[in-house]
């Protein structure tokens, strides 16, 4: 009994160091903590949310691997995942390359998102999960979003147009866009349908 317990406590230790080693391989210079300090709490670091989405904790969230400033190895998204992942925000640098979303996270299996607005996350989806199975689909379909805050009672329903012509767009929005700007939630979903038409079916566009 006493030699069984050894071997199985031996081959936990031998699965957690594997578990250790495959983390800091993930890894790279750019992140060595998971959680960073924040207002007397921690914050979860982009590494902890892209371990949530593929199972892997690369840290970046551009595909692949980047050589950044100093030729030091960057490490990105592998595979595409289930759920996907879209972020914005008014103090990202649309110069740097190392913070835009790739292709992997853009498109998952399934057409669910992850969104990571100006620190705040929420969620974005499409009833139709073969959305992204057929680019034809992307002309003109629905999405919901849910923010998560207690007073969104239920999703907003968005329909997204993204072969509008810019002469038809004032005709195709709804009339909550004229002479405002667009929301930080539209501009999200632009990182993934750039230049879409974004009606909100008369709910009040969220800021």
């Amino acid at each position: 009994m006493i030699g069984k317990h050894d071997a199985r406590k031996e081959s936990t230790l031998e699965s957690e160091k594997d578990d250790v080693r495959r983390l800091q391989k993930d890894l790279d210079v750019t992140t060595t903590h998971l959680l960073q300090p924040h207002a007397g709490g921690f914050l979860c670091r982009q590494a902890v949310l892209n371990m949530i989405l593929t199972g892997r904790e690369g840290p970046n969230v551009f595909n692949g691997f980047e050589k950044g400033k100093s030729l030091e190895s960057l490490h990105g998204i592998l595979t595409r995942s289930d759920v996907g992942y879209l972020q914005w925000g008014q103090d990202n640098s649309g110069d740097d390359r190392f913070s835009q979303v790739g292709s992997m996270l853009k498109t998952p299996k399934f057409p669910i998102w992850l969104c990571n607005i100006n620190g705040n996350y929420s969620i974005l989806f499409c009833t139709n999960r073969e959305l992204l199975s057929d680019w034809k689909m992307e002309h003109l379909f629905d999405l919901y979003f849910y923010s998560g805050q207690p007073s969104q009672g239920k999703p907003a329903h968005l329909t997204i147009d993204t072969h509008a012509h810019h002469w038809e767009r004032d005709q195709h929005e709804d009339k909550h866009r004229t002479g405002r700007r667009c929301s930080p939630a539209e501009m999200a979903i632009r990182t993934k349908w750039k230049e879409a038409t974004i009606n909100w079916n008369g709910t009040f566009p969220f800021f």
